[in-house]
């Protein structure tokens, strides 16, 4: 945080004149603290009971006392949530890249990892795959063989050790973060927490300050929020995902977000084909050729389903 999150009152009467910009820096419920462009910093709250509001957006607030109000979402350049059939819930908006923490241990899930790829896909984000605890030197061979197939995919991967190489892991994260706003996501136990503690100084004291404002109370690892990176950059940590689901992607968004299906798409005898069961299917073929594997084409498959189910929101 640039400034202390403690404000002098002021009058609780705004006017348009006094409306200032900022970047929500942090999310917890209805709770939001923005950052405004000086680098001070208020609880603001949205006007209106219904909250659309992420961390990444750009707002117009307005101070009411020694709080404040948001009074409008700027436009934003891309959006990222996650969907299941009965709600949805906000990650961050305006990003540059997507980070996915993955361990060699514990087993990560490739179903997490390949879901995360297609939300980066559809938003024309650059994804980052980092695989974190290379000095487990017996878990290191299986976790690379799993990660083959995204390397020929074309998605770049770092190896690097948190814990074992602190600098080296530096090294290697921080060109790749610098002027860019990276949200960072990672299954509980791949070392996330500990790779923010190594990038941001005193990370642990601004999550603790933002905590107390936010009044999150034992839940301090439960909301997202951004840090400034010492040399340049934003960092979103957002808490550990165990599900990431991607109800809200449509049929021709999916197809489009797997890579390797892109250049097939208009070989399909049928212009309309699902890449299900259709004959003649050029996805089809290459999945019997094994041009394409059968994991990603039954993730296709599951995502295709989801979308197809009515969400009451």
């Amino acid at each position: 945080m640039k400034r202390s999150l403690k404000e002098k009152a002021a009058p609780a009467e705004t006017t348009a004149q006094e409306r200032r910009h900022g970047r929500v820096t942090a999310a917890h419920g209805r709770h939001y603290v923005v950052e405004a462009d000086d680098g001070e910093t208020v609880l603001c709250f949205p006007r209106g009971k219904k909250s659309e509001i992420a961390v990444g957006d750009e707002v117009a607030w307005a101070r009411t006392g020694d709080q404040g109000v948001i009074e409008e979402i700027l436009p934003r350049r891309n959006l990222l949530y996650r969907s299941d059939q009965f709600k949805s819930k906000l990650f961050a908006a305006n990003i540059d890249q997507l980070v996915i923490m993955l361990g060699t241990e514990p087993y990560f899930s490739e179903d997490l990892l390949g879901r995360a790829l297609v939300a980066s896909e559809a938003n024309a984000l650059r994804p980052l795959i980092v695989l974190n605890k290379t000095d487990v030197a017996e878990a290191l061979p299986a976790a690379r063989a799993r990660l083959t197939p995204y390397r020929a995919l074309g998605y770049d991967v770092l190896e690097l050790s948190v814990r074992a190489d602190p600098e080296g892991a530096k090294a290697l994260l921080l060109p790749r973060l610098a002027h860019q706003a990276s949200l960072l996501l990672g299954q509980s136990g791949m070392g996330k927490s500990s790779l923010v503690n190594l990038l941001v100084p005193n990370a642990d004291a601004a999550t603790r300050e933002i905590s107390t404002v936010l009044n999150s109370g034992k839940h301090t690892t439960t909301f997202t929020r951004i840090f400034h990176l010492p040399e340049g950059g934003l960092l979103i940590d957002s808490p550990g995902f165990q599900e990431f689901g991607l109800h809200h992607l449509k049929e021709g968004a999916l197809e489009r977000a797997f890579p390797e299906f892109r250049a097939r798409l208009t070989g399909c005898r049928f212009y309309n084909c699902h890449h299900l069961k259709e004959p003649g299917c050029a996805i089809l073929a290459a999945v019997s050729d094994g041009s394409i594997s059968q994991q990603r084409h039954m993730l296709y498959a599951q995502l295709v389903h989801e979308s197809e189910q009515q969400i009451p929101y």
